[in-house]
């Protein structure tokens, strides 16, 4: 029997897009061979509405990424959001011995199933369990235990849970497409393996991965996370208030946001003037980019004061040292990172996702755009999660996959 090659394939399903990236592990890293991307319907605020219309969107990007990669694609790392996130931080500890002796990855497991001891109601689901620092007797901050001796074991954990609902309904949607969701992971998780580096994680950075029907945030510090939330408003918001206030269609709304949108008025070129569709039979007619801009600075401003309001209240606002970092479509918008850096006093720059694959093929270049952090960072995060697990796709039997499932890590 020949050799499989070893593929790890993200499939982010958005408000407004779903895309799938194909990749195989190279001899130099990570290297892009396939890439799709799909109109998204079924989907409202990142939770599915419309079953068959979702698994339709699904199927036709899978398509694409398969047609382009010359390869079937079997398992996918799902990227998840919605109004269903919760996140909250828990504790837990373990005895090691009545004597000191050296901490193993069995009492490393032990801690954080005693952290993930929370009362939770019964439709919900942890989808995450993240170590934030680990105690021995009195030492702290420890990154890593295992090795170091000790009778007690601490740690910090930052614990994410969904809706079961919401989060059996996704993964129904990917079953149905003869997919298997080999994980679920949170879409600015996700980001952030593939935009943030290991100092901006360490020093401190607020991720707000601005999506088509919600913004979601994730803090960083000390190279863990610290505070996830989901917000229900994103770039759809945009498309919507321009629809109204200049009484056009969806679609030339979501155009005009693209290519004339401005997120500051003062940056709004006065004499740039254009022509946009009417709603029904009305006539064409010119409008400034000046008013455009006005419609928009009230919404970008609302998104950002959401943020703020999250950075204040998990009490980050004075440890966030390297910044802010924007992605998702709705970063795009001229002026935004602008106007985000004065309301929020931070430095803020746009996530960009370039420097992390092999990408040889000139259809993947799009790739590193703050739209696409998300479908990278899934490739990343499913690479190494399975370079931690040893799991590689097709080596394994049945119940290989099932240890896999099971296996707590870190």
């Amino acid at each position: 029997m020949g050799h499989r090659e070893k593929i790890v394939v993200g499939l982010d399903i958005g408000s407004t897009k779903v895309c799938t990236l194909v990749a195989r592990e190279g001899s130099s890293g990570i290297e892009p061979i396939g890439f799709g991307v799909a109109e998204s319907k079924g989907l409202k605020r990142g939770s599915v509405v419309n079953l068959e219309a979702t698994v339709e969107s699904i199927k036709k990007s899978v398509a694409e990424a398969e047609t382009m990669a010359k390869r079937e694609v079997e398992h996918v790392f799902v990227g998840l959001a919605g109004p269903h996130i919760r996140s909250s931080n828990s504790k837990g500890v373990t005895p090691i011995a009545t004597r000191a002796r050296e901490i193993t990855g069995e009492d490393v497991k032990r801690v954080i199933e005693t952290a993930r001891a929370v009362a939770l109601s019964p439709e919900r689901e942890i989808i995450h369990i993240i170590p934030q620092e680990f105690t021995v007797d009195d030492q702290t901050g420890i990154a890593d235990p295992i090795g170091i001796t000790g009778t007690r074991l601490e740690v910090n954990v930052h614990i994410v849970t969904s809706s079961t609902t919401a989060t059996q309904t996704i993964v129904t949607a990917v079953n149905r497409c003869g997919l298997l969701a080999e994980d679920t992971v949170l879409d600015p998780i996700a980001a952030a393996e593939a935009v943030l580096s290991d100092d901006e994680k360490e020093l401190g950075t607020v991720l707000v991965d601005i999506g088509g029907g919600k913004t979601s945030v994730a803090i960083y510090h000390h190279g863990a996370v610290r505070h996830s939330v989901v917000l229900p408003v994103g770039g759809e918001h945009f498309s919507n208030d321009i629809a109204v206030g200049l009484r056009t269609t969806i679609p030339e709304a979501e155009r005009l946001k693209r290519e004339q949108g401005c997120a500051i008025s003062s940056m709004a070129d006065q004499d740039n003037v254009f022509e946009i569709v009417g709603m029904g039979s009305r006539q064409p007619r010119a409008i400034a980019q000046q008013v455009l801009s006005d419609i928009l600075q009230p919404r970008a401003e609302e998104i950002i004061h959401f943020v703020r309001n999250e950075i204040r209240s998990a009490g980050y606002e004075r440890q966030a040292g390297a910044g802010v970092v924007l992605t998702g479509g709705g970063a795009m918008l001229k002026g935004f990172a602008e106007l985000a850096e004065e309301v929020l006093d931070l430095p803020v720059r746009i996530g960009i996702t370039s420097g992390i694959f092999d990408a040889k093929d000139s259809h993947v270049s799009a790739l590193q755009g703050p739209e696409f952090a998300t479908v990278a960072g899934l490739v990343l995060y499913g690479e190494r999660r399975r370079r931690r697990q040893g799991f590689h796709e097709g080596s394994g039997s049945g119940w290989r996959k099932l240890v896999s499932k099971l296996r707590t890590f870190i």
